[in-house]
């Protein structure tokens, strides 16, 4: 009896509840209504809020155990085949724009997230100007605008990872610092196809959490955008650019390349007058892109070209751009050693015959010490190390793209070094890597 008073209750709560559900789904929908007028002003307030990212599970597999590498990271001293998460990005873009469908401000976040932790990889924000509609300055974390392949996008970049010249001189790619930038955005602009980058940045990137010194790098780039060749339907773009930097010296010992009993080697200078002295950081590319399309639905027949040179100062066993003050296991500044590297990347890129089909080829190489080569490294008295050896890399890709969404990369380094007179550098190293890549887009 008690069950048979209650269950018309039950009911009638069910009831009430479905009925007040769809009466607040009705109020959504119904702008009449004061949720209705609250719902398409939020709408109105974040349409221009996007969402977007993806992941990049693969599989590895070295030429031998603890080989060291550009292809992701060094592994591990007893392995030679892994899986990783190579990168998972999201990014969340805001974008507003005035009457005349130009853009008045944007703010961007990514970051970037694998079972080695969570990193922010860009936050930003970009002011437009809208009397001319070509300026705009951005502040604060972002890409440094130079060259091609370091602003090309690791989801849209067809070989794993960007060179080791990339990965050493601008590590991460990213910097803190502002940017000014002369971008014609009407379409009856006569220099549309032009854009012109300049900014100031800290210089050391994101491999350390603040500045180390006041000194700032000036970075700059103009580009040519994607042109139609005269009589042709082939798309040729293009850019110069530069880097004009360095690091103060905390360090009175300086080491430069000279002649050291007859051979090359490096030079020390303890003067006390380079303490506190500007060391130099100056990049110098050129970079050139050309697209031939091979017909609806049938692809692209791509080149690139990118080369670099200039000086870089790091220390005695790396020529990567410090992140912080080099210092000795004592705590002592550690001397400093600069040196003219230069190198370059070429890809070839052709699709076979369909849009989800490509194959690419890549080479690139790095010299980081143009002074030296080969068995003058390792001499006695020279001080030359491992720093000093170039390196070349043939890659050979293919890649299937099975939607929007989806792609499929396999791709194989072939990794050479200068055969030396260096202790565990006299021959070619065992550092070839076979990547297997998925990629989640959306």
């Amino acid at each position: 009896m008690r069950i048979a008073r209650i269950f018309p209750i039950v009911v009638l709560m069910l009831i009430s509840s479905l009925a007040a559900h769809a009466q607040f789904l009705m109020d959504m929908i119904d702008t009449t209504s004061e949720l209705g007028k609250g719902m398409i002003s939020m709408y109105h307030k974040y349409d221009a809020l996007r969402f977007s990212g993806y992941i990049q599970p693969q599989f590895q597999m070295a030429q031998a155990r603890g080989a060291a590498s550009y292809a992701g990271g060094d592994f591990g001293a007893a392995v030679d085949n892994r899986f990783t998460l190579r990168r998972g990005r999201i990014r969340m873009d805001y974008e507003r724009f005035n009457k005349a469908d130009m853009p008045v401000v944007q703010f961007a976040f990514q970051f970037d997230g694998s079972e080695r932790g969570v990193f922010i990889r860009d936050f930003y924000g970009r002011f437009f100007e809208n009397k001319f509609n070509v300026l705009s300055l951005v502040g604060g974390m972002f890409a440094r605008p130079f060259g091609y392949e370091v602003n090309l996008s690791s989801a849209d970049r067809e070989t794993p990872e960007r060179g080791r010249m990339s990965q050493i001189l601008m590590k991460t790619e990213r910097d803190l610092g502002a940017m000014l930038t002369f971008e014609p955005r009407r379409k009856d602009h006569p220099l549309r196809f032009l854009r012109i980058d300049a900014g100031a940045f800290n210089g050391q990137g994101l491999t350390a959490t603040t500045d180390f010194d006041s000194h700032k790098d000036f970075i700059g780039r103009v580009g040519i955008k994607p042109r139609k060749i005269k009589g042709t339907k082939a798309l040729l773009s293009g850019g110069v650019s530069v880097l004009y930097g360095g690091m103060q010296q905390f360090t009175n010992t300086i080491n430069t390349m000279g002649t050291v009993n007859g051979k090359p080697g490096y030079l020390v200078d303890s003067s006390a007058a380079n303490l506190g002295e500007i060391a130099p950081r100056h990049y110098y590319g050129a970079d050139i892109q050309l697209k031939i399309p091979n017909g609806p639905g049938k692809g692209s027949t791509q080149f690139r070209a990118e080369y670099i040179r200039g000086q870089q100062t790091s220390t005695a066993l790396t020529s990567e751009t410090p992140g912080i003050i080099p210092v000795t296991s004592q705590g002592k500044p550690q001397p400093l050693y600069i040196r003219n590297f230069d190198g370059a990347y070429l890809y070839f890129i052709q699709n076979l015959g369909s849009d989800k089909h490509q194959v690419v080829v890549k080479y690139d190489w790095y010299d980081p010490n143009k002074k030296v080569s080969g068995k003058d490294i390792g001499v006695a008295g020279a001080g030359l190390t491992a720093a000093d050896i170039r390196y070349n890399t043939l890659g050979l890709g293919y890649l299937y793209y099975a939607n929007e969404h989806l792609k499929f990369m396999f791709y194989y380094d072939w990794v050479t070094n200068e055969s030396t007179e260096l202790e565990g550098y006299k021959e070619d190293l065992k550092d070839n890597v076979l990547t297997c890549r998925m990629q989640y887009r959306f």
